[in-house]
């Protein structure tokens, strides 16, 4: 899909949270700059050189966007900061600024931002989008152009995975010990916990991830998400034994349907549902460029840690993470629980 980064403030701050892609950014750009504190800063001065604007453009912007502009380091030197900064510029050509109790400096950080969200310069266009063309080979090259499998470069996918494989199979036991229906029942409950979880039957999700017939929805998951399912899974099997002993015969699929009722209004499940809601459609638009439309309600803002996890020094493909005996170590030990 395509990402009008001047009108969505998600995708802006998704890019200026992405320290990899801004490293590349930064090195491609040269935009100049001074440095000043182990910081590269611009003045409105040059800011409005760069994007070919006048400084009451970027006080018009400055106005309507304050709050995101300093968050991404914007900032007002002001008092002693001030007149630090000024006998550290005395050789520049700064014109009148040293004649101001006050000036106002751009990050690196911030002047992308401001980049991403002025219309009116040609250049501010061309730097988005060289941007966006970073952004998507950084993210590439990290995941060796397998992004539909992010999810599996996280220090806690293989755990996670693993678990949820244990709790299927309680859950799949469940179906067979408890439930009196036919075979299609796996695939037909199955389906109610994806829908209880992120609002999509498995067919669907597959058509949004464009996943082929035979590949698994669960090797996409991120580890929250399975951990849910696992959670799901280990509580309607619990609840189908329950009800089977209680009643001394298998369940109707209708019995069963109120439980899953029951499970998906369930008020301690609540607020791990809704979590593993938001990880899964932030995450899916920001590293995959994929919208699930049911969860769109649930996108946020992609923080910092997360492109640390997936794209970071930690991150590992799956083949990587099988062949670290400490990681087979821990799955013995799951094995063995």
């Amino acid at each position: 899909m395509t990402k009008d980064l001047t009108t969505s403030d998600i995708s802006r701050q998704n890019i200026l949270n992405n320290n990899y892609a801004l490293e590349k950014v930064e090195l491609h750009l040269a935009l100049g700059g001074k440095t000043w504190k182990d910081e590269r800063i611009f003045t409105k001065a040059k800011v409005a050189q760069l994007l070919d604007i006048d400084i009451r453009t970027i006080e018009r912007y400055l106005e309507q966007n304050k709050e995101e502009l300093v968050k991404n380091g914007y900032r007002v030197l002001r008092g002693e900061e001030f007149k630090e900064f000024k006998e550290y510029v005395s050789d520049m050509n700064v014109g009148d600024m040293l004649k101001t109790p006050s000036l106002g400096v751009f990050s690196f950080r911030a002047v992308l931002n401001l980049a991403m969200l002025i219309t009116e310069s040609q250049k501010a266009k061309h730097i988005r989008s060289k941007i966006l063309d970073i952004v998507l080979d950084v993210i590439a090259k990290k995941t060796g152009g397998h992004t539909k499998y992010i999810n599996q470069r996280e220090d806690n996918y293989l755990s996670a995975s693993y678990k949820e494989f244990s709790y299927r199979q309680e859950f799949t036991n469940a179906l067979d010990y408890y439930l009196d229906m036919g075979n299609f029942k796996y695939a037909k409950y199955t389906n109610k916990i994806y829908e209880i979880v992120f609002l999509e039957n498995a067919k669907k999700y597959k058509r949004i991830l464009d996943l082929k017939e035979k590949e698994s929805v669960k090797e996409t998951l991120y580890s929250e998400v399975l951990n849910v399912i696992s959670s799901i899974e280990n509580g309607i099997a619990e609840d189908m034994k329950k009800e089977y002993d209680k009643l001394g015969r298998k369940l109707t699929s209708k019995e069963l349907n109120n439980l899953f009722e029951k499970t998906a209004n369930n008020p301690y499940l609540k607020p791990n549902i809704e979590d593993a809601r938001v990880k899964m459609a932030s995450r899916d638009l920001c590293f995959r460029d994929v919208l699930h439309d049911k969860l769109e309600n649930y996108i946020q803002t992609v923080p910092k840690s997360d492109f640390d996890k997936f794209l970071g020094e930690t991150s590992k493909s799956l083949e990587d993470r099988l062949s670290n005996p400490e990681t087979l170590a821990v799955l013995k030990r799951l094995k063995d629980r």
